[in-house]
C-alpha cells in the first residue's frame, strides 16, 4: 500500500541499514514550500535564488544573495532554510539530523521537525497494510483532538475539526468542539477498526478518520506496534508494548512522558505529590514496555518494564513528542 505521497518519502535514497538519505528532489521539495516560493510581488534577485536553488540544490549560498532580497520575511526564511539545509546535509541520515535535534541546542521550525517525523515513519511502514497502523503512526506528527465520551477515548485530527468547525461541515457540533472540546460523536469521522481499516488507505491525506485508543482495542494496540517500531529502529532493541490500566507502584521504577502533560503528571506521582482527580481524567494512555534482551538496559533497570503516558491537556488537544523515546530510556547504551 502507498500513503502520505506529498511527504516526500519516495524522492529519499537509502542506507544500507535502511536508513534514510537526503537528495537533490527532497531539498526541492523544501524549496517550493510557500515559506520559499515567489510569490507576485517577489523582487528579480529573490527569482534568481529561488531559480538557481531549484537547479542546485546544495549550492552554496551567500550573505550577499540574501541581503539582496527586497523582502525582509524572504531574507529570514532563506536564512531559516539554508541553515536547515545545513544540519540536514551534515547528518549522514535523515534519522541521525532528528536524533541530533535534541541532543544539541538548535533551532528548527516545529513544522520541519514533525515533517521529519512523518518522513521517517512512512519510512518504517513501507510494505504496511494495516491502515490503523498508518492512522496510530499520524499521532506521532500531527496535533490530536481527544474526546471520552461514555468511557470511549478517541483521538481525531486537530486540523481537521477546526477545519469542519469553521466551514460547518461538522455543524454545531464541530463549532462545540473548536471552541469548548465538546465530546465528538463517532457518526462524524470513522473510526477505524478490524474490520474497516483499509478505508484508511482511500483517505489518508484527508486526515478525516478517528481512532479509539481505550486498552486493548485495535486503535491502543496499533499505537503499541508504533511504538515497538519506534524504538526499535533508533535504538536498535527489541521491545515488547502493551497497554495497561494502571502503574503498579511495586514495578514502577522508570516511567517516560510521551508528551508535556503525561510526563508532569507522571513526575509528580513518582515523587509523591497529589494530582488533583479532574487532572488525572486527562490521562488518555498507559503503556508497559518491556525489553527483548535485557542487557539492553542499565544493569539497575534490567528485567525491569518502563512505563509510558499520553495526557491531553485541558482544552482537549493531544501532541506527542516522540522524541522523548530518543533522549528518556534507560538504555545501557546511546545510538
Amino acid at each position: 500500500m502507498d500513503f502520505w505521497q506529498r511527504c516526500g518519502f519516495h524522492l529519499l535514497d537509502r542506507a544500507p541499514d535502511g536508513r534514510l538519505l537526503v537528495t537533490d528532489d527532497y531539498l526541492r521539495l523544501y524549496y517550493v514550500r510557500p515559506e520559499l516560493a515567489p510569490v507576485a510581488e517577489s523582487c528579480a534577485a529573490e527569482r534568481r535564488l529561488h531559480e538557481s536553488l531549484l537547479e542546485s540544490p546544495r549550492r552554496a549560498v551567500g550573505d550577499a544573495e540574501i541581503e539582496a532580497l527586497t523582502d525582509p520575511d524572504a531574507r529570514e526564511n532563506y536564512r531559516v532554510m539554508l541553515r536547515f539545509r545545513g544540519q540536514l546535509l551534515a547528518a549522514q541520515t535523515l534519522e541521525a539530523f532528528y536524533s541530533g535535534l535534541f541532543r544539541d541546542d538548535v533551532a528548527v521550525p516545529p513544522p520541519f521537525v514533525h515533517h521529519t517525523v512523518e518522513v521517517i515513519l512512512r519510512g518504517l511502514l513501507e510494505g504496511c497494510d494495516s491502515g490503523l497502523l498508518a492512522r496510530a503512526a499520524e499521532v506521532f506528527f500531527r496535533q490530536q483532538r481527544v474526546s471520552v465520551n461514555d468511557g470511549a477515548v478517541m483521538l481525531a485530527d486537530a486540523e481537521t475539526v477546526n477545519l469542519h468547525a469553521e466551514s460547518g461541515s461538522l455543524g454545531n457540533l464541530g463549532r462545540m468542539l473548536r471552541e469548548v472540546a465538546a465530546p465528538l460523536r463517532s457518526m462524524d469521522l470513522d473510526v477505524l477498526d478490524d474490520s474497516n481499516h483499509m478505508e484508511y488507505f482511500n483517505r489518508d491525506e484527508r486526515r478525516d478518520t478517528a481512532l479509539q485508543i481505550n486498552p486493548g482495542l485495535p486503535g491502543s494496540l496499533a499505537l503499541c506496534g508504533l511504538l515497538e517500531r519506534w524504538v526499535g529502529h533508533f535504538h536498535g532493541t527489541a521491545v515488547k508494548v502493551t497497554p495497561v490500566r494502571e502503574i503498579p507502584d511495586e514495578d514502577w521504577i522508570w516511567h517516560v512522558g510521551l508528551d508535556v502533560e503525561a510526563s508532569a503528571m507522571l513526575n509528580e506521582i513518582y515523587t509523591g505529590g497529589e494530582v488533583d482527580e479532574e487532572r488525572m481524567r486527562r490521562i488518555v494512555g498507559l503503556f508497559r514496555m518491556d525489553f527483548t534482551d535485557a542487557g539492553a538496559l542499565q544493569p539497575e533497570m534490567r528485567g525491569a518494564p518502563v512505563f509510558l503516558g499520553m495526557a491531553m491537556t485541558a482544552d482537549g488537544s493531544l501532541r506527542l513528542k516522540p522524541q522523548n523515546l530518543l533522549l528518556n530510556l534507560p538504555l545501557a547504551r546511546r545510538t
